[in-house]
């Protein structure tokens, strides 16, 4: 804070970083009562900004960057608003990974009906008609290949 206020020095006195310290926490403990005091007023016991405002009012300098910060504030909220955030996230939507189990466990069962029931070669039945329509898969490719 002193650095910012002009001190050019690398190391500052160990008593005038005291002395600033305890000066700015007076100021922020005398702040925070006199907002709690406007809440108590106003029948309230959590604070809101606007008590801290009211805490603030007569000091221009601070009541002006808060004005400021809360204009940047709005302006932030706005913009997010707008910005597209779902651009380049195509199938991660919210509840994706537990959606494709589903639609997974969905195609599971019904090739499970086709092959009906629990018994010894029942799994091997669906097993090759998958198998089978990859095959003919590569056969149509094969195909194609040939009359070129």
């Amino acid at each position: 804070m002193m650095y910012a206020f002009g001190d050019q020095n690398d190391e500052q006195l160990d008593e005038s970083v005291r002395v600033l310290d305890e000066i700015v926490t007076d100021y922020i403990i005398e702040t925070c009562h006199t907002a709690a005091k406007a809440a108590e007023v106003s029948g309230r016991t959590k604070l809101k900004g606007d008590d801290f405002k009211y805490a603030i009012r007569k000091d221009e300098v601070a009541t002006g960057r808060v004005k400021e910060l809360a204009v940047a504030d709005k302006t932030i909220k706005s913009e997010r608003k707008n910005f597209d955030d779902t651009e380049g996230r195509v199938g991660l939507e919210r509840g994706g990974r537990k959606r494709k189990k589903e639609e997974a466990g969905s195609e599971i069962g019904s090739l499970k009906k086709e092959g009906e029931g629990k018994g010894k070669g029942k799994g091997k039945e669906v097993a090759s008609q998958i198998a089978g329509d990859e095959e003919l898969g590569d056969q149509d490719d094969i195909d194609e290949g040939e009359d070129a």
